[in-house]
């Protein structure tokens, strides 16, 4: 059974989400304190703030979601949603290359905008409508 330290988690966040060491540790912090020495939680456990992080971590894959059936005597269904590290996932993230946030955000817009000037494409019909909009509101 691996175990994931703090360092582990801290450096697999900085790495794969591009934010500085500290803010990553204390990121590392807070959920392997949720998870304390387990490596899955009921999802019950987390607050609306909480859940939201987990979802961004499971969105880089460092944790993933799931989920049991047991039927109850009286025949109904009881399911608990839960949360569980994926070791070997964090594990392979804290022994990559750092990604830079300069580098991450770079990536992002060279692969969302053209390398134009968007406003250069605007036809002058377009511009003097913005002009009537801006001097109508001023009004």
């Amino acid at each position: 059974m691996k175990i994931i330290t703090l360092n582990d988690l801290s450096k697999a966040i900085s790495n794969r989400m591009g934010i500085d060491a500290r803010r990553a540790s204390r990121t590392a912090g807070f959920v392997l304190d949720l998870f304390g020495y387990d490596d899955r939680i009921i999802d019950n456990y987390l607050d609306p703030e909480d859940r939201q992080l987990f979802y961004i971590l499971e969105e880089e894959g460092m944790i993933v979601t799931g989920r049991e059936e047991t039927i109850l005597y009286d025949g109904r269904a009881w399911r608990t949603h839960y949360w569980q590290l994926k070791k070997n996932t964090i594990l392979n993230y804290a022994m990559e290359e750092s990604k830079k946030v300069e580098d991450i955000h770079t990536e992002k817009h060279s692969k969302d905008t053209p390398k134009e000037n968007i406003y250069n494409t605007l036809s002058e019909d377009a511009w003097e409508k913005r002009k009537i909009k801006i001097f109508a509101t001023e009004i």
